[in-house]
């Protein structure tokens, strides 16, 4: 039985846009027809990801600005690195989205579709097929981004949100550096759980500033809107500005595995637990993803879920660190703030990319207090058998 399409992919955000501009670009694919299905139009400027790389990667021509040094801010602690050989990136989610549809508009076997994705399932003649209320579409695969309800967790899983409001600014006067970005500033107060300020330059007038928590709970509104009126006042000692781009989000932080291949569908993104469960960051973890899932379709292989060894010992440190937040055990302030100090920036950026060696990893785990650690991991790993 024939399919509608070759490849379908649900959810046009990064993961899916990063998996279509990688379809489009590899001549293997340009004659596979391809559908891209989401519920909104990509038309506002929704979010900001920013990421560590050496190189240039596939996306470096709408990499919105980039930093050479960054500053770390802990409770009596101030560290101020290079880190050569990496560079801290920021891209924008509008310019993203405009290069990819511009990217594929001439694009004969590409075709968009938006509508609200109901169901997706492999039919009894082993098709990928996707429901949009009544309207049913097949293909060979399915790659979806989309998570559909949140997953129910077993006693060793733990589930935390990194939600975040960001305000770009405008000051009147010249305040910042645009050479150092201040990837997290935890000397503010921690009342609220684990919470740490941004502040990205793009100018000496202007910036990203951001107000980050890793909490299971959100806060009202107006809570976000008083601790970064007060840092930018307090701390950043700046009284004039103008507020030009306001963005939030919601990241999950998690140690629950989603299944990465499901028959035909094989989730993408977030939904194939590509945002760190210990730090958030996903950009470059879809990255690495989609590559390999190119990658796979090319050599035939259709076995989509590819974790390794790396990428399992890493998921009992994230899980690891999530127990001993959520037990209380120590704060997340204080464990960025030993890693920080005892640690080069380049070996943890490694460490957080699921890069480092075990005989690393063992350096790094050695910075936080090892009798509040070794047991969290010890129960963490047990409880996983």
């Amino acid at each position: 039985m024939r399919s509608d399409y070759d490849y379908i992919i649900t959810g046009g955000g990064c993961a899916g846009l990063s998996l279509l501009f990688r379809f489009h670009k590899d001549p293997y694919f340009q004659h596979k027809k391809i559908l891209v299905i989401d519920a909104v139009e990509k038309k506002q400027n929704d979010r900001t990801w920013c990421f560590w790389e050496k190189q240039p990667g596939i996306f470096e021509s709408i990499v919105h600005h980039s930093w050479d040094q960054i500053e770390f801010l802990g409770y009596q602690y101030k560290l101020t690195t290079p880190i050569l050989p990496y560079q801290y990136k920021m891209i924008k989610g509008i310019d993203f989205y405009n290069y990819i549809q511009e990217e594929t508009k001439s694009a004969p076997n590409i075709s968009w579709l938006q509508a609200a994705v109901t169901k997706i399932y492999t039919d009894k003649n082993g098709l990928a097929t996707v429901e949009c209320g009544s309207m049913r579409i097949t293909s060979q695969f399915i790659f979806n981004s989309i998570i559909f309800e949140k997953p129910i967790l077993r006693k060793h899983q733990y589930y935390f949100l990194q939600h975040f409001v960001g305000w770009e600014i405008e000051s009147v006067k010249p305040c910042f550096d645009p050479s150092i970005a201040r990837f997290m500033d935890f000397s503010i107060p921690q009342k609220n759980g684990t919470c740490f300020m941004y502040v990205l330059p793009l100018s000496n007038h202007r910036a990203l500033v951001e107000y980050t928590l890793f909490t299971q709970n959100l806060l009202a509104q107006n809570e976000y809107d008083e601790a970064l009126t007060s840092y930018i006042a307090n701390q950043l000692n700046i009284q004039e500005y103008t507020i030009e781009h306001v963005e939030k989000g919601i990241i999950p932080m998690t140690n629950f595995r989603y299944p990465e291949q499901e028959k035909n569908i094989i989730h993408i993104g977030i939904a194939a637990n590509q945002a760190k469960a210990s730090s958030g960051y996903a950009f470059q973890f879809i990255q690495k993803r989609t590559g390999q899932i190119i990658n796979v379709i090319k050599k035939d292989n259709l076995n989509f879920s590819i974790r390794s060894f790396n990428d399992k010992k890493a998921a009992l440190y994230d899980a690891t660190l999530l127990r001993v937040l959520k037990e209380g055990r120590m704060g997340g302030a204080d464990i960025f703030t030993k890693l920080f100090q005892k640690n080069k920036v380049t070996d943890l950026f490694m460490f957080l990319d699921n890069e480092s060696s075990f005989i690393a990893d063992i350096k790094i785990m050695n910075s936080v207090p090892t009798r509040i650690f070794l047991p969290a991991a010890l129960k963490q790993m047990f409880a996983s058998i």
